[in-house]
């Protein structure tokens, strides 16, 4: 079941050029979605006011090769690994449904565009689709109802719908779960129940990439840009507006700061971790 095409088994009921179709039209919605988005947030705006005001308070000049570096760093750690979260289970569990969305996605396009015309599709494909729906489920399912209700912040009960914040991780789910559900009875039987499945499959996917302008998709595009950004500020010494990481022992420090030694003496004491003294637990 895992190594079959479920796409080309039912493209002798549904037209594979409809179904490019509907691949086309929901990149449209995503772009569109993720447009109107940065024009009603302004994102685009902040993105560039920002950077010019870091580059006006900017204390080194940084050059394409320092920022360039900074962009590779950027993908490996926030992009790749999610290194932003310090908690190892919301972690890992944002980096299972990342991929698992990836592959899906992907390999749906490859599957729909290359091989519903007949063609025997690479085995490798078919299973990379069913892995990566799997993944986005095992992920997505563990954030609902193990990390999401643990928060102690907000902490919400899994039955708990928080209105336009959850329509992207239960429209992921949605999608992901129709789709393993309508490959393994289509696999099955062709009856009436996988094509409601294939309907369910269909019918999710179309509200998690019609509601980009409402819902947290149009975030994964906007983060990347803002850690780089950030990257940037840290390096050139703008640091966003932030006080510098000084050592409280410099005398120079001391010199600039005289209230320093007067309030913590000349050679203040190590403050510990603050923060950082305990694991975060949030996510």
């Amino acid at each position: 079941m895992f190594i079959n095409n479920p796409f080309a088994e039912i493209a002798t009921m549904v037209s594979p050029t409809a179904m490019k179709f509907y691949v086309v039209l929901m990149i449209l919605f995503v772009i569109g979605g993720t447009v109107l988005d940065m024009l009603h947030k302004q994102s685009a705006k902040y993105f560039f006011a920002n950077s010019k005001k870091a580059q006006a308070n900017a204390k080194v000049k940084i050059g394409g090769g320092k920022k360039a570096g900074l962009a590779v760093k950027t993908v490996a750690s926030e992009v790749l690994t999610s290194s932003e979260f310090c908690n190892k289970r919301r972690r890992l569990s944002h980096l299972m449904t990342m991929y698992g969305f990836i592959f899906f996605v992907v390999t749906s396009a490859i599957l729909i565009f290359g091989y519903t015309n007949g063609e025997s599709s690479p085995i490798l494909v078919n299973l990379l689709w069913h892995l990566g729906a799997l993944s986005l489920c095992v992920g997505g399912y563990w954030f609902w109802f193990a990390i999401r209700v643990d928060l102690v912040s907000d902490g919400a009960k899994w039955n708990q719908f928080n209105g336009r914040g959850d329509i992207f991780i239960l429209g992921l789910l949605a999608m992901a779960t129709f789709a393993l559900l309508w490959s393994i009875f289509q696999s099955i039987s062709t009856g009436a129940f996988s094509m409601l499945l294939f309907g369910l499959f269909i019918l999710s996917a179309t509200v998690l990439f019609g509601t980009v302008y409402w819902s947290k998709f149009a975030h994964m595009f906007f983060k990347p840009a803002a850690a780089f950004q950030k990257k940037v500020a840290m390096a050139d010494g703008s640091r966003e507006g932030l006080p510098g990481d000084f050592d409280l022992t410099d005398p120079q420090v001391q010199a600039k700061f005289p209230d320093i030694p007067e309030y913590m003496g000349t050679n203040p004491p190590n403050m510990g971790l603050g923060i950082k003294r305990e694991p975060p637990t949030h996510y």
